[in-house]
């Protein structure tokens, strides 16, 4: 099944896609072997720990995180990036309101597919 984004994606005219937990997304370019996500997290929400067989790399464009990728824990500023292989299980805790950009290899089609993303959780108090 071939999937393309559209070639310019103007975030300032989408909508976010509230995931929960504090979360929101939104889509900024994919094809079958790669996709680019932003992601805005509210202050204590939560990526619980998961894993999936695509490789991740991630940039932090504001706020603060705390990672962790196997069993390590990094705090995570602007500026900062995170690369996580394939089949590791990882998380994340947003310390400070902020955005992240991911992106994927190959595609996430799970992602396109509409359902929701089972490892975002309650915010945290």
């Amino acid at each position: 099944m071939n999937r393309f984004s559209e070639k310019y994606i103007i975030t300032k005219d989408m909508e976010w896609e509230v995931l929960g937990g504090g979360v929101s997304r939104k889509f900024l370019g994919y094809d079958n072997q790669i996709m680019m996500v932003k992601v805005k997290f509210e202050k204590g929400a939560l990526g619980s720990p998961h894993q999936h067989f695509h490789t991740q790399a991630t940039y932090c464009v504001s706020g603060k995180f705390e990672f962790e990728i196997d069993g390590v824990k990094q705090i995570v500023e602007a500026g900062d990036g995170v690369y996580i292989e394939p089949n590791l299980l990882h998380s994340a805790v947003c310390l400070e309101e902020g955005m992240l950009i991911d992106t994927f290899s190959p595609v996430r089609e799970d992602f396109l597919s509409g359902g929701g993303v089972s490892y975002f959780g309650d915010k945290e108090a």
